[in-house]
């Protein structure tokens, strides 16, 4: 895959500035952190309710420590890994409601884009929590990228605990299929309910 005629630039739904702006752009669609929680027909339903009516989730501890160590963690996989942080909301080429903002990005030379995703945790990680590897897969689909930097910052008690930790996570077609597919069941079932 190349992108090397910056085709993803052209697709910059919102360049993340104005937050209002990319929530009203973000709820116009399906979103990496929607796809995430797609892996059974129930959680189809669950996700399309949550589209239609709002969540009662307006953070956390745990979401606020991750925005507050966010661009820390940033800094350390531009210094390291040269992958720039962004908050720019992009769509799909074959789908404009198909949207995704990844953490970082950067197009290497010969045109591969590689992106970075970043979380901070509390728990020792053996293996990537499967929901944040689809949201990775459904950001790659949407930018055209070739692998993701998943970065991760263990906590305990809020307190950082030793440097981020990463691991490159390569596309996978077949999840990616899978993954379009459960976002096409989620929109005809926002169709139907909102009709």
């Amino acid at each position: 895959m190349n992108t090397s005629d910056h085709g993803y630039l052209r697709r910059i739904v919102v360049d993340g500035s104005d937050r209002m702006a990319w929530l009203r752009a973000r709820a116009r669609g399906i979103t990496a952190t929607d796809v995430a929680k797609l892996s059974t027909p129930r959680s189809i339903d669950a996700a399309a309710w949550e589209k239609l009516h709002g969540s009662r989730f307006g953070g956390n501890a745990y979401t606020e420590h991750g925005k507050a160590r966010e661009p820390e963690i940033a800094g350390w996989v531009l210094r390291e890994h040269g992958i720039e942080p962004s908050q720019a909301l992009f769509h799909a080429e074959m789908d404009v409601r198909h949207l995704a903002t990844p953490d970082g990005l950067v197009e290497r030379a010969g045109g591969a884009l590689e992106l970075a995703e970043i979380k901070t945790t509390n728990k020792e990680w053996r293996t990537i929590p499967r929901h944040y590897l689809r949201q990775i897969w459904w950001q790659q689909y949407v930018l055209g990228a070739e692998r993701t930097l998943i970065v991760w910052e263990r906590h305990e008690d809020f307190v950082p605990v030793g440097d981020p930790e990463c691991r490159w996570i390569e596309r996978d077609e077949d999840e990616i299929e899978r993954l379009v597919g459960l976002a096409g069941r989620l929109i005809d079932t926002l169709i139907l309910r909102s009709a």
